[in-house]
């Protein structure tokens, strides 16, 4: 391998991160350009409710964190791993760190996988577990879009509902296309033994084969799955209060989870602008809501993850100490 061979890798993934920020920036500037009236976004009474409001919703977004290293540490137990909550958790703030507050190309996710494999003494297991850690959110967030519905069938009748039941659907699908090829035998199942990097998707098939077997393991990690993003859904309504917005809690089951679906598109960073102008798209119709509005929403959500996020900073810094130079790593797999 040449001496440079490392370096396209590396300048790829840097010319994408600087391309998601452009997009963001051009996103928003579109969005504000067509939001001019940035007084409308404080209300005119009820302040001290209107922070209390803001301030529950950042406690409701940490809570999320914690409830989300629960939903992880019960997939580990799928694979017969044990590791505390309380490891778990400064995992999870580490990588949200990483992926959220630091202008880095590497994601939280693979710093998660790094310190989870040093835990279990796996890489493969370490993957696999954030993997379909990750799934389960895309079966939790279309069955909240439906609960939302269920509860206040009237929403039905709003504009572009079609949309957030097509965005349900087609997560649905792709979801049962991949738990489909990563639970066939022949499929990712062949790769199973493998010493390679493909052992990782052998790891991911194991752990779906597991949960088919065993259906009881299910249980607990849809259940997880769905506190969590019950979570996000009442940080969201929180914000949604605080700005006197008339988005009765049946919307904000619908609409969040659509949202959430659709910033997860590597389009932007950290979803910034796509979030904003889908929250634009699905709020904005409703009477009493401006663009402004519904682009705040946006903006507080993306503020108060990202001053949760922070919270991840010691824990990322004892992470590096444990993982310095003359200390002897964990054996992985």
């Amino acid at each position: 391998m040449s001496d440079d061979g490392p370096v396209a890798p590396r300048a790829r993934a840097g010319f994408r991160f600087w391309l998601r920020i452009l997009v963001s920036v051009a996103l928003l500037a579109v969005l504000v350009a067509k939001a001019p009236d940035p007084e409308e976004l404080v209300p005119d009474r009820h302040h001290v409710l209107t922070i209390s409001l803001l301030a529950a919703s950042l406690g409701t977004t940490f809570l999320g964190v914690v409830l989300s290293a629960w939903r992880w540490q019960r997939v580990l137990a799928v694979f017969g791993e044990h590791v505390p909550l309380r490891t778990l958790l400064g995992h999870y703030l580490a990588g949200n760190f990483v992926g959220n507050v630091l202008p880095s190309t590497i994601g939280g996710d693979v710093l998660r996988v790094t310190r989870v494999s040093a835990a279990v003494g796996s890489s493969s297991t370490g993957f696999a577990s954030v993997a379909l850690e990750r799934l389960t959110g895309f079966v939790a967030l279309p069955l909240l879009i439906f609960v939302g519905y269920v509860a206040r069938p009237s929403l039905l009748d709003q504009r572009r509902a079609w949309l957030t039941l097509l965005i349900a659907g087609v997560t649905l699908a792709l979801l049962g296309v991949v738990l489909y090829l990563a639970g066939h035998p022949r499929i990712a199942g062949r790769f199973a033994e493998h010493e390679n990097w493909m052992r990782f998707v052998g790891a991911v098939h194991t752990g779906v084969d597991r949960l088919r077997r065993d259906p009881g393991q299910l249980v607990p990690v849809l259940g997880t799955a769905l506190a969590y993003q019950v979570s996000v859904v009442v940080s969201v309504a929180l914000i949604l209060r605080a700005l006197d917005l008339p988005i009765p809690l049946a919307g904000a089951f619908v609409y969040v989870p659509a949202v959430a679906m659709l910033q997860v598109l590597p389009l932007s960073f950290n979803g910034l602008g796509v979030r904003e102008g889908a929250l634009v798209l699905f709020l904005a119709p409703w009477p009493g809501v401006s663009n402004a509005q519904a682009i705040a929403v946006g903006l507080l959500w993306f503020f108060s993850t990202l001053v949760v996020s922070m919270l991840g900073a010691p824990a990322f810094a004892v992470g590096d100490r444990r993982h310095a130079p003359g200390r002897t790593p964990e054996r992985t797999a």
